[in-house]
């Protein structure tokens, strides 16, 4: 079998992703520990006390810290950084010693910025696929009132494109790459070991096509700068890949192998879009059409292939898809459904829906049901039409993208309540 579909395979998938929960750490080598969370937080262990990469989230950070401190209590010299985004930066206070130095990439409090401008609106937009995650952190925070906290740390030192330091003999280097989930990722390189941890620059899911645009909201991302900075990891020819989440990946070959699809599939999903683009391709038909050939298989599990060709088009060419007068005003297409329903008769339209589902066609059976419940939200015969269209793209999806199956699982439940009620 293909040794990166086969990795593909046996590795997790985001689902089986969880907040920090574990009393004792792993333990990868003689010297390196993770503790799992939303993101894993790990600990290397030295002669002259500990490192700890990602402090998780900060209602995680009193179990990792629990889990590292039954292996080794400190001192902790250094806190490193791989990303600016909460669940990795949250715990640092609680990790901070007198003397501790934390190290980040130098655009770290750029990308916490960014993320508590759109704090609010991504809260409420990531509770559909991280419910559980806040209900676990809000009951923590009943129980513990005033213990825990999120961080918003400001690093002691940022470094632009590399840094390097050593502790009780083992040797550190920081690479800035920057065409990861944030402008500020960093890699963490043991070169003694052949060790990389390249937190969540490659997605949460190994080897996965990336995530450009998060539909649970942040700014776009961007094919070239990840290019280069695939490239720049994959020089170092590690023999260990730690990434933010489940078992390290072991063996150089695989890890090359690895590099080497992710560069070639995301490479030519850009060349290839660019290319409809230019020959005059709307964006649209491009999601439909642009695919990954077999030799080029990646997971999907995160990110898409779909979504990455619309990524692409916008970022070079903005909203404008110069299609219909009405993309220039705030006034759209769904505005005016109810009014086009009540000339065509909810029934009939209904009707059409369902004899387009029935055809195999559940995206425009759904526009249709979007319709009808824009002229009338409790029409029963709409609803079911809708519900029927969410199990059929559930089906048709395989249920193995995280955010595309978090959406469908959440509107049907929404949908059927509302049926019930």
């Amino acid at each position: 079998m293909d040794p990166v579909r086969q990795l593909v395979q046996e590795r997790p998938d985001f689902f089986a992703n969880r907040p920090a929960h574990r009393e004792e750490p792993i333990r990868i080598n003689d010297f390196i520990w993770m503790s799992p969370g939303l993101s894993a937080s790990y600990m290397l262990v030295t002669k002259a006390g500990r490192i700890i990469i990602n402090t998780g989230m900060g209602f995680e950070a009193p179990v990792h810290k629990r889990a590292f401190d039954s292996v080794c209590s400190g001192p902790t010299p250094y806190i490193l950084l791989t990303q600016g985004h909460v669940d990795h930066v949250g715990g640092v206070q609680l990790f901070r010693e007198s003397g501790t130095q934390l190290i980040a990439q130098a655009n770290n409090g750029v990308c916490q910025r960014d993320d508590e401008r759109i704090r609010d609106v991504r809260t409420r937009q990531a509770h559909i696929w991280f419910r559980e995650v806040f209900e676990a952190s809000a009951k923590l925070a009943a129980q513990y009132p005033g213990a825990i906290t999120q961080d918003i740390p400001v690093p002691d030192l940022v470094f632009e494109d590399c840094h390097r330091f050593e502790l009780g003999g083992l040797e550190i280097e920081l690479y800035a790459v920057p065409g990861g989930e944030t402008v500020d990722s960093c890699a963490i390189w043991l070169p003694q070991h052949r060790i990389l941890f390249s937190g969540n620059m490659f997605g949460p899911l190994f080897p996965h096509f990336p995530n450009f645009n998060t539909i649970r909201g942040d700014k776009y991302r961007f094919m070239e700068p990840y290019l280069d900075s695939l490239r720049r990891v994959r020089a170092l020819e590690p023999a260990m890949l730690l990434t933010g989440r489940f078992d390290p990946i072991i063996g150089s070959e695989l890890i090359r192998q690895c590099l080497d699809r992710l560069e070639g599939a995301v490479d030519h999903v850009h060349r290839t879009t660019l290319d409809g683009m230019n020959a005059g391709k709307d964006i649209w038909t491009l999601m439909r059409e642009v695919q990954l050939p077999e030799e080029l298989y990646v997971g999907q599990g995160y990110g898409r292939v779909a979504w990455a060709v619309r990524t692409l088009w916008e970022s070079y060419m903005g909203w404008f898809k110069a299609q219909a007068t009405s993309e220039l005003y705030p006034t759209q297409p769904a505005a005016i459904y109810g009014d086009l329903v009540e000339l065509a008769g909810v029934a009939a339209v209904v009707a059409r829906g369902r004899e387009r589902l029935e055809s195999g066609d559940p995206e425009g059976a759904e526009l249709l049901a979007e319709a009808a419940l824009a002229h009338d939200p409790r029409y029963h015969d709409a609803l079911e039409l809708a519900l029927d269209c969410h199990h059929a793209l559930l089906e048709r999806s395989g249920a193995g993208n995280f955010w595309e199956t978090g959406w469908l699982r959440t509107r049907i439940a929404e949908l059927q309540q509302q049926l019930q009620g």
